[in-house]
């Protein structure tokens, strides 16, 4: 029985063989042909990813912000697959592009990046490069960029958009500023920690023993104390910094001024309403004072009694202070469309 049962079985089998189509078997190789092929193009991207994360790593572990040219940014920037964010400074630090604003940005984007190097918080999620003008200039072509600094973020997955470009002319580029919009874009949030600065507590020290050095010498008159000019001129100080602008500057940390990069103009008023230059305040803080100054004048030729001509004399070069230097404050403001972000006219 055994024996004959043998044969039968084989004959079943190939009966069940002549029953499958022709065309089964070349769709069958191709389908599993198409599965080692996907399987191995997987593999092969995590192998790629894998190696891309970790030579910047390493990278990182050496230094907080690394260089790159354009074949490191089309390699490890542009070119897929990527799952970690990459913040991009493009700036022109070289000497001979005189960009005092691009060496201004890059020691607070330095600070960031510190921060975040030594964090706690610290992973392959995000990582910190800059590109320089003379070692990328193609790569400024391709992105059709034509001012430095900028700060791009760079997406894991897709191409960045139009908030992925942070607004430096508006918010400026304090460390901390710069925190809060990558906090924005990656969901990671970065404590930004500044070295120890004592320059701020040498200034304060050396005031106060100023001022307690001329007390002590003066110990025996004191009448300068109760000088209403002297206290009307600290007064007036103080009202002509908070004006023009000076704590927008300390809060905002904006540049200087701006120099374009392709013909070297310099611009010290800034064209938006909503951003200044450091050098604007200052513009700002000396047209107040040369205003103030002609309206004292002016007082003074009023309500004196000295000679008529001396009085007149006075009051000419009064009402031209008031008058020359009104109009220049007013081109300004006018300018800058809807006025500045503080009221420096009351």
């Amino acid at each position: 029985m055994g024996a004959r049962g043998a044969p039968s079985r084989r004959r079943q089998a190939g009966r069940r063989l002549r029953y499958l189509p022709t065309g089964s078997f070349p769709f069958l190789l191709l389908l599993l042909l198409l599965c080692i092929q996907l399987g191995g193009g997987q593999k092969k991207k995590e192998n790629l990813l894998a190696e891309k994360v970790e030579q910047l790593m390493e990278w990182s572990s050496r230094r907080s912000i690394f260089r790159m040219n354009g074949d490191k940014f089309r390699k490890f920037i542009k070119a897929p697959p990527r799952n970690y964010s990459m913040i991009v400074m493009f700036t022109a630090l070289q000497p001979q592009r005189q960009c005092s604003v691009c060496r201004q940005a890059n020691e607070e984007y330095q600070i960031l990046a510190n921060s975040w190097r030594y964090s706690s918080a610290f992973c392959n999620k995000l990582f910190f490069s800059m590109v320089d003008y003379d070692e990328g200039t193609d790569v400024f072509q391709q992105l059709n960029m034509n001012s430095a600094p900028t700060f791009m973020h760079f997406p894991p997955k897709g191409r960045p958009k139009r908030a992925d470009t942070f607004d430096l002319q508006r918010i400026g580029f304090a460390a901390e500023q710069l925190a809060k919009w990558i906090a924005d874009r990656t969901d990671v949030h970065i404590r930004v920690f500044r070295p120890p600065n004592y320059s701020g507590t040498i200034a304060l020290a050396l005031l106060v023993s100023l001022v307690g050095g001329l007390l002590y010498l003066r110990r025996n008159n004191l009448e300068f104390i109760y000088n209403k000019t002297g206290w009307a001129m600290v007064s007036l100080c103080i009202v002509f910094a908070m004006t023009s602008g000076q704590m927008w500057n300390h809060i905002r940390g904006p540049p200087y001024a701006h120099k374009n990069p392709h013909n070297g103009q310099v611009s010290y008023i800034h064209g938006s309403s909503q951003a200044q230059f450091v050098a604007e305040s200052h513009i700002i803080l000396v047209l107040n004072a040369a205003i103030t100054m002609g309206m004292v004048l002016l007082n003074e030729a009023a309500t004196s009694k000295g000679d008529v001509g001396k009085r007149r004399i006075i009051c000419l070069v009064g009402l031209g202070l008031v008058v020359f230097f009104f109009s220049f404050l007013l081109s300004i403001f006018r300018s800058k469309y809807h006025g500045y972000p503080y009221s420096f006219l009351i």
